[in-house]
């Protein structure tokens, strides 16, 4: 088996097309063309995507946190649906607390579906504790959302975590290829 080619970037104006469809496909379209456009011209938010030349889709997932004083809020973590339960949405978490980390966030935090287990459960892996809830918060069908929260970012021991994970992933990866 040949590995497959990975790359987590940050995303561009040229991307925008396919950010859309992975958004369409994902969330129904969340986000308008121009609120991606402003999240890529906006100093405060970092938009990843996680690419395969490879792959009839070319780009996998995507996640964008909002940077908030000493915050990171993760405001999406999407990865295509053909492509779950792969690593990216490891790979995609991973590189979201790694860039915090390097903004010098000293925490994350973000809003999920109470219903959306597999979700729960990967924030869970990398630590995310629930802070509490926000009821009725998705409009599309009054869903609760939980709150997660993340702390200690920037604690030396947090840099030991971020290597941990780089390894449990990149073997992830490496068999998924």
């Amino acid at each position: 088996m040949s590995k497959l080619k990975l790359e987590i970037r940050h995303l561009t104006s040229a991307d925008l097309t396919a950010v859309q469809e992975l958004d369409k496909i994902c969330f129904g379209g969340l986000w308008t063309l121009d609120a991606y456009q402003r999240e890529l011209d906006s100093p405060n938010s970092d938009l990843l995507g996680l690419f395969s030349p490879v792959c009839v889709v070319r780009l996998l997932g995507m996640s964008c946190f909002w940077s908030i004083l000493d915050e990171a809020h993760i405001t999406i973590l999407a990865v295509h649906p053909q492509y779950h339960r792969q690593g990216f949405g490891q790979a995609l978490l991973y590189s979201v607390l790694k860039t915090a980390y390097e903004r010098g966030l000293e925490r994350a935090t973000l809003e999920v579906r109470a219903s959306n287990s597999a979700a729960i459960s990967l924030y869970q892996k990398f630590g995310f504790k629930i802070a509490g809830r926000r009821r009725r918060y998705y409009k599309d069908n009054d869903e609760d959302a939980l709150i997660l929260w993340l702390g200690d970012l920037q604690q030396p021991h947090f840099q030991k975590t971020l290597d941990d994970w780089n390894k449990i992933i990149s073997d992830r990866l490496t068999k998924a290829s």
